[in-house]
């Protein structure tokens, strides 16, 4: 098994990520993506509903510029307090 804690991520910047955004069913996703992540251009959309309803998951696509750019906007959107969990 490779252990993935011994490998760096190696990625070509700027370059496409993908953050999977999960929140409770009421709370107004566009709102909250644009508090982070203000006129940047991104594709924000729908993935799934939770089996009783009470949340959401979306998908937001965006170009990030570097490393510190992605980690940024992961915590952002992880310490938003509308937000339950980032991927």
């Amino acid at each position: 098994m490779i252990d993935l804690n011994k490998h760096k991520l190696e990625l070509d910047y700027p370059c496409s990520w993908v953050y999977k955004v999960v929140v409770v069913e009421t709370v107004n996703i566009k709102k909250v993506i644009k508090e982070v992540i203000t006129e940047r251009e991104h594709k924000l959309t729908e993935s799934k509903v939770s089996s009783k309803g009470k949340f959401k998951s979306y998908t937001l696509d965006l170009i990030v510029h570097n490393e510190d750019d992605r980690k940024t906007i992961y915590e952002l959107l992880g310490n938003h307090d509308s937000v339950k969990m980032v991927l």
